[in-house]
C-alpha cells in the first residue's frame, strides 16, 4: 500500500505533466494560429500587391479623359457657326452610331427603370460589386437558369474604359473591371452611371446608346417608346447578334418577354400592361439608310472631303483615321450650301429640258479665284449611279478642247507678243505630223488679230502661233504645257493609261488634247481673275478636335504670284471677247446683271466633250458636259454656258458689280513676225479675205462636224475611266463654235468708228485695237436667263 505522502507526490508529479502537456498544446495551438495568420495575411499581403500589379496602369477615374468614348465626326459646309455649333451638316462619319443623351428623361421611364430591373435589380444599393448578385447568380445558374453577375457598373467599365479587353475570360481583368467599378461609384451618382451605361451600351446594327437604337430600330426617340419597344432594345445587349429584332425576330420576342416580366415582378409595369405587352409584335419600322457612309448631303462634294480627310497630307496635320472615325472632330469646308443648289438647279433645268442625250453627263467646279475655296461642286450625273467617279476632281479628267488656247494666249503674252498682232487663220489644212489642222466647219478667217482668232477659236491659227511658227514666236508646246502647270493643271501621267502624259507636249497641245478636271481649270482660269495669283482650290477650311484643338487651318492661305498682274489683266481682256464680241463663241454666257465676265469654250474630237470655263473678279467657274464612253456626238450647243450662267447669275444675286482690276499694259516687244492691226491695214485686209471668201466658194471640200481630215483619234475610253484616254498621234480639236457670220456687224468700240465702210454689205470685222474692253452692260444686249419651260421652248424656236 502506496503511503498517502507517495499517492499525493504521484499525483503532484502527474499534475506537473498534465500542465506541462497543456502548456505545450497551447503553444503549439498558439503558434499555428500565428503560422496560420501568418500565412493569410501573407497570402493578403501577396494579394494586394497582385491586385496593384494588376490595375496599375489603369486610367484615373478622375480624369475625364479616360471616359471619353467614340464619337462621331461631323462635316460642315461654311455657314458653320462655332459659337452656337451649327450648321449645314454635310456628313457624320462614324464606326458605331451615337446619339448620346443629356438627362435619363431623354431616355424614358420604361427604359431607364425596365434597364435596371433587367440587368441590376440592386443597382441602388451596392457600390458598384453585389455580392448578393453573385450568389444569387451562382444559384440561379446551378439550378438550370440563366443569369449575370455584373453591375450594370461593371458593364459600363467593361464596354468603355477596359473595352480592348471585352474578350478576355481571366480572373486579371475581372479584377480590374471590380476596382475601376468601384472607384466610378465613389465619384459619380447612380443616375449619372446609369445614364452614361445607356449611352454607350452596343443595342446591335452598329447602334451604341439606346437613342440610336430607338431612331434606327423605330424611326422615334427613346422616350416615345412603347412599353414593348422598350423591353425589346433593353434585352438586345445580352447578346447584340442573338436578340437583333431585325435578323432574329424569334429570339429577339422572346428575350422581350424576359425582359417583360422582369419588369413586372420589380413593379415597373402593371400587370395589364404586361399582358397588353407581350401580345404585340415586334412592330420595327427600321430608318431608311442616310447616305453612304454617313453623307447626308451634296455627296460629290462631302465625298471628295471624306477622301482628303484620309490622304497623307492630312494624316501629317494629325487628322487619324482613329480621329476621323471616332474622335469626335468638327470638319468645316468651303461649300457655300445656296451656291451649291444653284448648281443643282442648273443641272436638273438641263436634264428636264429634254435636250440632254442617254449617258451625257454634267461637272461645274465653282471656286473663290482671291482664296481657292470651292463653293460649289457636281460631279457627275447621279452620286448613286454607276461607278461614283468625279469627273470634277478626278486625277485623269478629260480633254479640255480650245479651252487650251486660253493658256496659249497668256504664254504669247508674257512673251511680249501683243493679242493685236495678226496671224493667219485661214480655213486650212495646216499639216503637221500627219495631220490636217482645220478651222470649224473649215471657215476661212484669213488674217486676224490674236484676240479676235481666239474670239472665233480658230484651230488653223493658234496652231501657225505654238507650233509651226514656233521659232519666231517663242511658243511651243512644251513652253504651253509648262504654263498650265504654273496655273494649277497637274501634269503627270495617266492614271488609267500609265504610259501615256496627263498634258502631253505635242503639234495640237494648243487645241486642248491635254486633260484636267473641272476644278483644276476653274481654279486656273480663276489665276487670271486674281492678277495673276494662283489660289490651289481648297475644300476643307478648319478641322477641330473635341477638346477645341485646332488641327487644320486653311483660311488665310497665300497664293502664288504665277503670272503678272500685267499679263494677267491682258489675258482677261483678251477674253472678254469670247463672250461679247459678235465673233465671239460664247455669247450665251453673257451675264443679265451686267457685271463684266471672261472666259473661254472648248470642245474635243468627235464632240465627246464641250466646255465653258469663264470667270468674273469674285467666281470663277469650269461646266464640262460630255459622254465618258466616248460614244455620244454631242455637237455644239450651249448647255456648258447656260449653266454657267445660270449659276453665276443666282450666285452673284444682289452683290456689286466689279470691274476687273486694272494693270499696265505688258511690254509687248516680240512682233512674232507680223503687225499689229491699224486703221490703214483695215482696207488691205477687206480685200484680202474677200478673195479668200471667193476661194471658198469655189472650193469643193468642207466639213460640217471635223476639222480635222486623218485617221485616227484621240483616243478610246473604256467608258468608266473618266478620261479620254492617251494621245498616241493628237488630233485637232474642232472647237464647236458657232459658224461665224460670213458678213458680221462690226466689234463695238468705245468711240464709233468716224469712217464707216460705205459698202451695203456689212464688211468683216475690223481687228480690234489693244484698248480695255468697255464694261459690257454699256455695249452688248443681254441674253435673258430661261427657266426650264422657256429653255425648251427657246430651243424649239431655234
Amino acid at each position: 500500500m502506496i503511503p498517502l505522502s507517495g499517492i499525493v507526490a504521484i499525483m503532484k508529479s502527474r499534475r506537473k505533466q498534465r500542465e506541462s502537456r497543456a502548456h505545450a498544446g497551447l503553444w503549439t495551438v498558439l503558434v499555428v494560429t500565428v503560422g496560420i495568420g501568418a500565412a493569410l495575411f501573407g497570402c493578403y499581403q501577396g494579394a494586394m500587391a497582385l491586385v496593384d500589379e494588376w490595375c496599375k496602369d489603369l486610367p484615373d477615374v478622375n480624369d475625364t479623359d479616360a471616359f471619353q468614348l467614340p464619337e462621331q465626326s461631323t462635316i460642315y459646309a461654311n455657314d458653320y457657326d462655332p459659337s452656337t455649333g451649327t450648321g449645314t451638316v454635310l456628313a457624320e462619319l462614324y464606326l458605331e452610331k451615337r446619339e448620346p443623351l443629356s438627362s435619363l428623361d431623354e431616355a424614358g421611364a420604361y427604359v431607364a427603370q425596365g434597364t435596371v430591373a433587367t440587368e441590376d435589380v440592386r443597382f441602388y444599393e451596392h457600390k458598384g460589386v453585389d455580392l448578393q448578385g453573385i450568389v444569387r447568380a451562382l444559384f440561379v445558374n446551378l439550378a438550370g437558369g440563366q443569369e449575370g453577375a455584373s453591375t450594370i457598373t461593371q458593364q459600363y467599365v467593361r464596354n468603355t474604359i477596359i473595352a480592348d479587353e471585352m474578350t478576355d475570360i481571366s480572373i486579371k481583368r475581372k479584377v480590374r473591371e471590380i476596382d475601376l467599378a468601384v472607384k466610378l461609384e465613389q465619384i459619380y451618382s447612380k443616375d449619372e452611371i446609369l445614364l452614361m451605361y445607356l449611352n454607350t451600351i452596343n443595342y446591335g446594327d452598329g447602334c451604341h446608346g439606346i437613342e440610336a437604337a430607338a431612331q434606327h430600330y423605330y424611326s422615334k426617340h427613346s422616350n416615345e417608346l412603347t412599353i414593348a419597344q422598350a423591353a425589346t432594345l433593353i434585352g438586345i445587349p445580352n447578346s447584340p447578334t442573338l436578340y437583333n429584332p431585325v435578323t432574329n425576330p424569334e429570339s429577339s420576342i422572346q428575350r422581350r418577354n424576359v425582359v417583360l416580366s422582369r419588369m413586372l415582378t420589380n413593379g415597373v409595369i402593371t400587370e395589364d400592361e404586361y399582358n397588353a405587352a407581350i401580345a404585340e409584335d415586334l412592330n420595327l419600322n427600321v430608318a431608311p439608310e442616310e447616305g453612304t457612309n454617313g453623307v447626308y448631303k451634296y455627296e460629290w462634294f462631302t465625298t471628295y472631303v471624306r477622301d482628303l480627310l484620309q490622304s497623307d497630307e492630312y494624316l501629317a496635320k494629325g487628322v487619324t483615321y482613329d480621329k476621323l472615325f471616332e474622335g469626335g472632330l468638327t470638319i468645316v469646308t468651303s461649300l457655300d450650301p445656296v451656291m451649291q443648289e444653284y448648281a443643282e438647279e442648273a443641272v436638273a433645268i438641263q436634264y428636264e429640258s429634254g435636250a440632254v442625250k442617254q449617258g451625257q453627263e454634267f461637272a461645274l467646279t465653282l471656286v473663290d479665284p482671291n482664296t481657292g475655296f470651292i463653293k460649289a461642286m457636281i460631279g457627275g450625273k447621279n452620286f448613286y449611279e454607276g461607278d461614283q467617279l468625279n469627273i470634277a476632281t478626278s486625277s485623269d479628267g478629260r480633254q479640255i478642247g480650245s479651252t487650251a488656247k486660253a493658256f496659249t494666249l497668256a504664254d504669247a503674252i508674257e512673251k511680249g507678243i501683243n493679242p493685236a498682232t495678226r496671224i493667219n487663220c485661214d480655213r486650212g489644212p495646216v499639216k503637221v505630223n500627219g495631220a490636217s489642222i482645220y478651222n470649224y466647219g473649215q471657215q476661212n478667217y484669213g488674217t486676224l488679230s490674236i484676240a479676235d482668232a481666239i474670239a472665233v477659236s480658230s484651230n488653223t491659227g493658234f496652231v501657225r502661233l505654238s507650233y509651226v511658227d514656233s521659232e519666231k514666236s517663242g511658243i511651243t508646246p512644251e513652253s504651253i504645257v509648262a504654263m498650265q502647270e504654273r496655273l494649277g493643271l497637274r501634269g503627270g501621267k495617266l492614271v488609267n493609261y500609265p504610259t501615256a502624259d496627263k498634258l502631253p507636249a505635242v503639234a495640237t497641245t494648243t487645241l486642248g488634247v491635254g486633260q484636267a478636271n473641272t476644278t483644276e481649270m476653274a481654279s486656273a482660269f480663276g489665276t487670271f481673275a486674281a492678277e495673276g495669283v494662283h489660289h490651289d482650290a481648297t475644300a476643307i477650311l478648319t478641322v477641330t478636335d473635341r477638346s477645341g484643338n485646332e488641327l487644320v487651318n486653311n483660311t488665310n492661305q497665300e497664293g502664288e504670284q504665277v503670272l503678272s498682274k500685267s499679263v494677267a489683266y491682258a489675258v482677261t481682256q483678251t477674253l472678254e471677247g469670247v463672250i461679247y464680241k459678235s465673233m465671239g463663241t460664247a455669247s450665251a454666257a453673257a451675264l443679265s446683271s451686267g457685271q463684266i465676265a471672261a472666259g473661254k469654250t472648248g470642245t474635243t474630237d468627235n464632240w465627246h466633250d464641250l466646255w465653258f470655263v469663264g470667270y468674273t473678279p469674285q467666281l470663277s467657274c469650269a461646266v464640262w458636259t460630255g459622254d465618258r464612253s466616248n460614244q455620244l456626238e454631242l455637237y455644239t450647243d450651249s448647255w456648258c454656258q447656260e449653266i454657267w450662267r445660270y449659276v453665276m447669275e443666282h450666285a452673284l444675286e444682289g452683290v456689286p458689280n466689279q470691274e476687273f482690276t486694272p494693270a499696265p499694259e505688258p511690254d509687248y516687244k516680240n512682233s512674232f513676225g507680223g503687225s499689229s492691226v491699224s486703221k490703214d491695214d483695215e482696207d488691205d485686209e477687206k480685200d484680202e479675205k474677200d478673195e479668200n471668201e471667193e476661194s471658198d466658194d469655189s472650193s469643193d471640200s468642207s466639213s460640217s462636224d471635223s476639222s480635222t481630215n486623218q485617221s485616227g483619234s484621240n483616243g478610246n475610253s473604256s467608258g468608266n475611266t473618266g478620261t479620254n484616254g492617251p494621245t498616241t498621234d493628237p488630233t485637232p480639236d474642232p472647237d464647236p463654235t458657232p459658224t461665224p457670220d460670213p458678213e458680221p456687224t462690226p466689234d463695238p468700240e468705245p468711240t464709233p468708228d468716224p469712217e464707216p465702210t460705205p459698202d451695203p454689205e456689212p464688211t468683216p470685222d475690223p481687228e480690234p485695237t489693244p484698248n480695255p474692253t468697255p464694261t459690257p452692260s454699256a455695249l452688248y444686249a443681254r441674253q435673258p436667263v430661261y427657266e426650264v419651260s422657256q429653255l425648251v421652248a427657246h430651243r424649239a424656236a431655234a
